[in-house]
This record gives C-alpha cells, sequence and structure tokens, in this order.
C-alpha cells in the first residue's frame, strides 16, 4: 500500500465517454482512457484491506490490492505479471465486466467510491501489449495428449488457453467464421473493438493452438470427437434465444437482438448483404423488450443507425434506484437501477409493461400492443402473481427487438471424457464467469488425464 492516505485524500475519478453528439456516428469505442498520471492516482486509492473482498466478489480470483499497488509504484510489468496469474484476457474484462469486484470494495461501502479496477487492469494490459511485455510462450513442454475444444467463447478460449499452458495439444472448433463467440458477435463494437480479440487469438496462435471454423458439432459431431480425442470441452454458450410467443410474431420487423447485434458486427467486419437481408434501425421507431445489457446493446446499435426513437420496456418492476440495494447489501451485488453509455444517447424506458400483441400492415411491424401490470404476493408463496394494472396501448414501431436473456441448454450423456463449461454448462451469465468456468474445466480435464 504505497500511499495509505490516499483514499482519504483523492476522489474516484472514471475515464468517461466521449461526447454522445461525437460517439453516436460510428462504432469506435466510447469509452476514453486517464492518462498515466491519473491512472496511477486512481490505482493508489486502493485500501490493501486486510479482508480484500474485491477478490472475493471476482468469479476469477483478481489480485486488485496486488497489481494496483504495483501500478501505482509505476512498476507496470509486476502488476502485469499479477494480473496475468489470474486472469488470462484482462483486455476482454476490462472493457465490458460489470466490475463485481468494484461494488465489493470497501470504498463502496465507506464512500460509494470503489477503486477503479476494471478502468485499471485494462490501462495494465494494454500497457503490457504497449511495453512488449507480453510475448508468446515458446518453451510449452507437450505431454503428448489432444484436446478437443468445441466453442470459441470466453469460456472455450479461457480453457484452451489453461490446457494449452498445462502442455496439451488443443485444438479449437468453432462454428462460426471467426472466434469470439458473444464477445465478437454479441457485443458491439463501441464497447469491445474486434481487433482486441484478434491480437490475442494471434497470440493463442503462435502458442500452438489450432482453430477450425465454419464447423457445427452437433451430438454426433461430439461423440466423434470425444473418440479422436483424450477429452472434448463443450463451450458452445446459451444459443437459444427467450422467444415472445404472442400473436404477430411473424411479422417483418420482429427479430431476436443477437440477429442485429451480431449482422451489425459482421457487417463492420466486412459484410455486404443486400437491402432484403439487412436488419436496420435507419428511420425507425425502434421497441426493445428487455432492460438487461443486451437491450442496452440494442438502443446504441439502433442511434447508430440513425433510428427515429427507441422505447425500452422490461416486464418486471423498476429496479432500486441511487447505489444501496436493501435486498442485497454489500458487499453483495447491488440490483439497482443501471443506466449505460446508450441510455445516455436516448432512450424512453419503462417497466411492469407486458407485451400482448405485435401489430403491422402488409406482412409488416407498425406498433406493438402493451399493457401496464403489477405485481402482487402469491397468496400461495413462491414467484409474485402479475396482474393487469392500466389498458393496453400500443407503441409505434416499425422494429422490435427481443432481449429477453436466453435458454439453458439441455444435454444429451456424454462419454467420461468430455466436460462441459461456461454458458453451455451453467446457463448465461458474465464473461468473467464463463473465462473462471473455463480455467476450471481445463483443471478437472487435466485431473481426468493425469490419473
Amino acid at each position: 500500500m504505497g500511499n495509505p492516505k490516499a483514499f482519504l485524500e483523492v476522489h474516484r475519478q472514471e475515464a468517461g465517454y466521449r461526447p454522445i453528439h461525437d460517439r453516436i456516428h460510428d462504432f469506435g469505442e466510447v469509452e476514453q482512457t486517464l492518462n498515466t498520471h491519473q491512472r496511477r492516482e486512481q490505482a493508489s486509492r486502493c485500501m490493501d484491506c486486510g479482508i480484500p473482498f474485491c477478490h472475493w466478489a471476482c468469479p476469477l480470483g483478481n489480485k486488485a490490492p496486488e497489481w494496483n499497488d504495483a501500478l501505482y509504484k509505476g512498476d507496470w510489468e509486476l502488476a502485469y505479471k499479477l494480473l496475468s496469474s489470474t486472469n488470462p484476457f484482462p483486455e476482454f474484462t476490462g472493457r465490458i465486466c460489470p466490475a463485481l469486484c468494484e461494488k465489493a470494495c470497501v470504498l463502496n461501502r465507506f464512500n460509494h467510491e470503489p477503486t477503479t479496477n476494471r478502468e485499471d487492469e485494462c490501462a495494465i494490459i494494454e500497457g503490457a501489449f504497449r511495453e512488449g511485455y507480453i510475448q508468446p510462450r515458446t518453451d510449452i513442454v507437450r505431454n503428448g495428449k489432444k484436446v478437443a475444444v468445441v466453442g470459441a467463447g470466453p469460456a472455450g478460449l479461457a480453457c484452451a488457453d489453461a490446457l494449452n499452458q498445462m502442455g496439451y495439444s488443443v485444438t479449437v472448433i468453432e462454428k462460426n467464421e471467426a472466434a469470439g463467440g458473444l464477445l465478437r458477435y454479441g457485443i458491439p463494437n463501441f464497447k469491445l473493438n474486434k481487433t482486441i480479440i484478434d491480437r490475442r487469438l494471434r497470440m493463442m496462435e503462435q502458442e500452438g493452438i489450432g482453430f477450425r471454423y465454419g464447423e457445427e458439432a452437433d451430438t454426433a459431431a461430439l461423440m466423434s470427437l470425444a473418440q479422436q480425442y483424450d477429452s472434448v470441452v463443450v463451450a458452445t454458450g446459451t444459443p437459444m434465444a427467450r422467444d415472445l410467443k404472442a400473436p404477430g410474431r411473424e411479422l417483418n420487423g420482429v427479430h431476436f437482438a443477437l440477429e442485429l447485434l451480431s449482422q451489425q458486427n459482421r457487417v463492420l467486419a466486412g459484410l455486404e448483404l443486400s437491402k432484403d437481408q439487412r436488419i436496420t434501425a435507419n428511420g425507425k421507431n425502434v421497441l426493445v423488450i428487455g432492460g438487461g445489457d443486451t437491450g442496452s446493446d440494442c438502443i446504441g446499435t439502433a442511434h447508430r443507425q440513425g433510428c427515429r426513437s427507441v422505447t425500452q420496456i422490461e416486464i418486471m418492476p423498476k429496479p432500486v434506484e441511487g447505489p444501496d440495494d436493501p435486498q442485497n447489501p454489500w458487499p453483495n451485488w447491488p440490483r439497482t437501477l443501471k443506466t449505460t453509455s446508450s441510455h445516455e444517447e436516448g432512450c424512453t424506458r419503462r417497466w411492469n409493461i407486458n407485451t400482448l400483441e405485435f401489430i403491422g400492415e402488409n406482412g409488416h411491424l407498425t406498433g406493438v400492443k402493451v399493457q401496464e401490470i403489477d405485481w402482487q404476493p402469491n397468496p400461495a408463496g413462491g414467484r409474485p402473481v402479475m396482474v393487469e394494472k392500466g389498458e393496453p396501448e400500443i407503441i409505434k414501431a416499425e422494429l422490435c427487438l427481443l432481449a429477453m436473456g436466453f435458454l439453458k441448454p439441455e444435454h444429451p450423456q456424454y462419454p467420461d471424457n468430455v466436460f462441459l463449461c461456461g454458458d453451455a454448462a451453467n446457463g448465461a451469465s458474465l464473461v468473467v464467469r464463463a473465462m473462471a468456468s473455463g480455467i476450471g474445466t481445463a483443471r478437472k480435464v487435466n485431473d481426468y488425464l493425469s490419473k
């Protein structure tokens, strides 16, 4: 703890975002960076607590007090080594992680000004790439065993990286044309530029990991892989989005959120589409159904495509406002109202709204009939009961995006040498949890193959 008074003398300073009038016209990353002096000042605020709740809250077990101290002292190489000892891809989490560690920070309990761990780790990893501290390992001793990882999302990549470092010959099999999973095809470029993913993939390839693209691995293919490899890891995520079976669902203009997000990312990567194939919010009133991060990403994308207006509705009640959640007190994650950079760009937000029907003309969406509802205690206990409250109304919309989460996949009985990890095993969750699951699964594979 280089400066024991910093948490009292230095206030939390976030890098902030590019001006709205500037950023909504492109897909460049919206988040800015602090200069080196400011970043070291922010790192100095870490109190090096006797009980580091940040470490407890992080699924990866990141050692924030240690690498913040090294960053404050200007030892960027040591900071990188400490950070990478638990986190294989800080360049991803440093941009998109909700920072569970910051909500558990003692300073968050003390004055709601936690240490800027997420931004600090992003600064550390970018500094490490810039200074050449990160080099591909060429001294990995192979153990003669082969592992196939099916799925190249954050869980699969983390698992492949860990197994490769252990000496296994790893092949990653991915159904899409490039690796990254939702990092590439779900998260917009304005939150995570895809060159960041490509930079890491080049490093992994140089370290000996093989990638095969455009291969769909169904159950039969997985069973075949289990015979060809010493072990197989299934990291295929949660591909099934939750649908909304309301009348009019078939209308042109009603899409799953990922249809828009993945297509837009592919267009930015050079994909050419006809006018009929293109899903766009240009000149349209947009309705987003679902109040989570995917819905927020749709809002930001709609603005950049030139929408006329955006409305976001959520069937659940409005979260509590302010920094504290009485139902989830510190150091737990507070389920409070979250306002993202996309919300700041303009959006009407409504809660306790149920969708009744999609309305259209000549096969095209023109509006969505909704109704305000209320949630009342269930006399029998369990989930509250939804009751009608207001009169039905129609929200004008030519494009409706369904962002209501994903369904946990079901799997058949696999052979003993097949392992599940990430969202494929646990259902939809955070990127940081997927990475932690990937690393944990790599250890299980190693234990199994070491018997």
